[in-house]
């Protein structure tokens, strides 16, 4: 259970993003953490510094069941996840073998999800051959999402191009007949808002402050329930944004999920020369 504290007298959006990650987050959970997702880190290392100290974390990064963390970073990224290990195993060892004993939870950034919670990390456009835009890939994702009661999705620019009525390709089963039952996504965070699918379709639980259930649903490409007792999302406490940006990114590394563009260029470059590896 998260403490009542004193609210932040300021704080900014991916503060607030990491912070509802870390509020999904149960003292003891086994947290998975995928490549390029420092608004996941942030917010898991977060939960384990407040609420949740003995939370793991089994991250893609070496294949590794870490306890220990240490502050984000670029360059050195390694160092938080494969130099403090516990212990090391293949990813199909992982995926197939252990992740459906150990019941973990993992948030996943889809680049399109629909209204049941399917979402799409394969390629924008129908052809697959020649695709618009030719995304990561499946990874684990179509085996975890079968079965798993722990999958969560984050999207740190809420827009129409993503929540899509009808998805391109599909990556990850959402609530659908062909899951295990209870599985589907629980909880999707947004730079907008908190979802979940209580009724086995997307619904909107909080609106970030200063957004309205109407300025959400322009945002959105399908008709989006509202909760009967929708609600402003509490904001971080003061101890939470300060522990994010002294302790677990004082690089400010969570911020290159929610830039684009030459924004997103010119504070990767700061980071880097932060640490010393670009001049």
């Amino acid at each position: 259970m998260i403490l009542q504290a004193q609210p932040a007298a300021d704080h900014t959006l991916d503060e607030l993003i990491a912070v509802c990650i870390a509020r999904q987050v149960e003292d003891g959970d086994v947290l998975v953490q995928g490549l390029a997702t420092p608004l996941v880190a942030a917010g898991y290392i977060l939960a384990q510094r407040t609420h949740a100290p003995n939370a793991f974390f089994a991250s893609a990064i070496g294949q590794g069941m870490v306890q220990d963390w240490a502050p984000l970073g670029l360059a050195r990224a390694e160092e938080l996840w494969s130099g403090k290990a516990l212990t090391h195993a293949s990813f199909v060892t992982l995926a197939c073998d252990a992740l459906h004993m150990l019941t973990p939870k993992e948030f996943f950034r889809p680049a399109q999800v629909d209204s049941t919670g399917n979402f799409n990390n394969i390629a924008i456009g129908e052809d697959y051959a020649r695709p618009r835009l030719r995304l990561p890939g499946t990874g684990g994702i179509p085996d975890v999402t079968v079965y798993s009661l722990g999958v969560y999705l984050y999207v740190p620019r809420h827009s129409r191009a993503i929540f899509v009525p009808r998805l391109d390709w599909r990556s990850g089963l959402g609530h659908t007949s062909e899951r295990r039952a209870g599985a589907g996504p629980r909880v999707l965070v947004s730079n907008l808002g908190v979802f979940d699918w209580a009724e086995g379709t997307m619904r909107l639980v909080t609106a970030h402050p200063g957004v309205t259930a109407e300025r959400v649903q322009a945002k959105t490409g399908f008709p989006l329930a509202v909760a009967p007792d929708l609600r402003e999302t509490p904001p971080p406490t003061a101890e939470e944004v300060r522990l994010l940006r002294e302790e677990i990114d004082p690089l400010g590394v969570r911020r290159l999920e929610t830039l684009a563009g030459t924004a997103r260029r010119d504070h990767l470059r700061d980071i880097l020369r932060r640490e010393g590896v670009l001049d």
